[in-house]
C-alpha cells in the first residue's frame, strides 16, 4: 500500500470522489503543513496553526496509481486559486500535493505542466507541491462525512459541483 496526501479546500468534498475509486483502501480527513502539533478543527479553520485541510489516501498501487490520483485531484479543485476554493477562503483551504518520495513529486510536477500547457486554463496553476509532513486525523465527527450528513455535504459542495461541471466538461487529462 502506498501514501498520497492532497489539500483542496475543505475537506469534506475531497473525500467522496476518492473515496469511490477502485483500489482505495481508506480516505482520512485531516490536517497538515503547520507547525502545532495536533491541532483542533477550530484552530486550523482560524488560521492559528499553519495547516490546511487534507485528506490522506491509502491505495493499493497495483489497482490505481499516484498519477490516476493526481489527475483525479486536479478534477477536484480550482488550480489558479492559492488562497482557498470556492466558498472556503484563506490559508487552511489552499491546494496543495503533497509527495512521499521522489517519483510522486516527478509525477505531481509533470501532471502540473501538463495542465498548464493545456490551455484549461487562462490564469497560471498556482497549487503547490510539497513534501509531505505530519498528518493529524480530524475529529471522528468529521470523517466520512459526505456518507453520514448527506443534506449538508451537498450544500457544501454546491459550488465546488457547479464549477467542476463547468471546467471539465468532458475534458481529461
Amino acid at each position: 500500500m502506498q501514501r498520497a496526501i492532497f489539500a483542496g479546500g475543505c475537506f469534506w468534498c475531497m473525500v467522496k470522489p476518492f473515496d469511490t475509486q477502485p483500489g482505495i483502501i481508506s480516505v482520512l480527513s485531516g490536517y497538515t503543513g503547520g507547525f502545532k502539533e495536533n491541532p483542533t478543527y477550530e484552530e486550523v479553520k482560524a488560521g492559528k496553526t499553519g495547516h490546511t485541510e487534507a485528506v490522506e489516501i491509502i491505495f493499493d498501487p497495483e489497482v490505481i496509481s499516484f498519477e490516476e490520483l493526481v489527475t483525479i485531484y486536479w478534477q477536484q479543485t480550482d488550480p489558479t486559486d492559492a488562497f482557498g476554493q470556492f466558498e472556503d477562503r484563506g490559508s487552511s483551504y489552499r491546494p496543495v500535493i503533497y509527495y512521499f518520495n521522489e517519483e510522486q513529486q516527478r509525477i505531481a510536477e509533470e501532471s502540473k505542466r501538463q495542465l498548464q500547457q493545456s490551455g484549461l486554463f487562462k490564469k497560471e496553476i498556482v497549487t503547490k507541491i510539497e513534501p509531505a509532513e505530519t498528518f493529524y486525523p480530524a475529529e471522528l465527527y468529521h470523517q466520512a462525512y459526505y456518507k453520514k450528513n448527506p443534506d449538508n455535504y451537498k450544500r457544501n459542495a454546491q459550488q465546488r459541483k457547479e464549477y467542476i461541471e463547468d471546467v471539465w466538461k468532458e475534458e481529461s487529462l
